[in-house]
């Protein structure tokens, strides 16, 4: 049993943030469905992020169909979707419609700048988002433009991570007051809300050398990542005096005299001195000889490589559905551990259980197919 054992949720279909929380939430042990129209791709659908969902598949624009959705959602606790503000209106699924059937209903909303405001209704990607919130531009090395963090940021941190945050919030609150309400989740607040760290340094004055200036971007000599002999990379961390000595000891540097490591003046010709020393061994050499010392020192791995790496393996942090390697649940809870579901053999393949569930009849799901509303 997982933490949010016996809790029933209804994903409106979507990619990216939308999927990936109702991930975190079928992991932790919630009756997750997702419902898609017709003619959505499979592998649209039914990747990683599909593990542990149940799959319905219904043409929202038939007549008829809200009804379907309004009688799920009566029965559920949870219902995210991430359609521009006014879709699910239009569609007669819209909060006020189903706090009607549901007045406990927590209804998750996810987009990428918020329910109103002048980009409320603004087209955009992960790229947009964090553009907007202001975590874009301090990423990236200063001889270049800013660098996209493969959609980590807006999509499924500042996204899918706190739609789920803001979602369990609610549930919490549900249970005290009987009742639910709307979540408006940004994808812009979110990511905004992920770089507080950086506005703070903002405030400090810690940004205005711009881009790969700073102690945690890469321009601190102790702080960043080097090639090694073999073309691979290691990623250096050593910031406090402590961990900063034993990394100079190791790498055969005398600090003795040395200007300290927050002054920044020392830092270009002492990174320059430290990536030519880094090209002298393989990355499995240097591990295998900082392994010795405590100096917050790591292998730089691709995502091929991490699931082999001696500790993830200890910890079974990675597991496979559907012939895809992917991270296991996490956090890990003491008492009621979470599980990685197997991903649906098909679109619509529970189709007809969970419409049963919603008290359909078999004539009446049968109805429904022939006038093409569900599949």
């Amino acid at each position: 049993m997982g933490t949010l054992d016996g809790t029933r949720v209804i994903q409106l279909g979507g990619i990216g943030p939308v999927p990936f929380a109702a991930m975190l939430f079928a992991d932790m042990g919630a009756d997750v469905l997702r419902i898609d129209p017709p003619g959505t791709p499979p592998e649209r659908a039914l990747g990683a992020n599909a593990r542990g969902v149940q799959s319905l598949v219904l043409d929202l624009k038939k007549p008829g169909a809200a009804e379907v959705l309004l009688r799920l959602a009566a029965a559920a606790d949870v219902l995210i979707e991430g359609n521009r503000p006014g879709v699910a209106e239009r569609l007669g699924i819209g909060p006020d419609a189903c706090f009607a059937r549901n007045p406990k209903l927590v209804y998750g909303r996810m987009t990428a700048f918020g329910q109103d405001g002048p980009y409320s209704r603004s087209a955009a990607h992960d790229i947009n988002v964090i553009a907007v919130a202001g975590v874009l531009e301090p990423l990236g090395p200063p001889e270049r433009p800013p660098v996209p963090p493969q959609a980590l940021v807006g999509d499924f941190g500042g996204g899918g991570m706190l739609l789920a945050v803001g979602v369990l919030g609610a549930l919490l609150e549900a249970g005290r007051s009987g009742l639910g309400q709307v979540v408006d989740a940004s994808m812009a607040e979110g990511s905004a809300l992920i770089g507080t760290y950086m506005y703070e340094m903002q405030a400090q004055g810690m940004l205005q050398g711009g881009r790969g200036s700073t102690l945690l971007d890469g321009a601190a000599p102790f702080y960043g990542t080097y090639e090694t002999a073999d073309g691979k990379y290691v990623a250096v961390g050593a910031i406090e005096p402590q961990f900063y000595a034993e990394f100079m000891a190791e790498m055969g540097i005398d600090i003795t005299g040395m200007p300290s490591n927050r002054d920044t003046r020392n830092w270009p010709e002492l990174k320059m001195r430290l990536a030519e020393i880094f090209k002298t061994r393989t990355r499995d050499e240097w591990c295998a000889r900082m392994a010795k010392r405590s100096t917050c020192f790591t292998p730089v791995l691709s995502p091929l490589e991490a699931p082999q790496d001696a500790h993830n393996r200890a910890r079974a942090a990675f597991v496979e559905r559907k012939g895809i390697t992917q991270p296991a649940p996490a956090p890990r809870f003491s008492r009621t551990p979470s599980k990685a579901g197997e991903i649906p053999a098909a679109l619509g393949a529970h189709t007809d259980a969970a419409l049963a569930r919603a008290g359909y009849t078999t004539d009446e799901v049968a109805a429904l197919r022939t006038a093409g509303i569900v599949h």
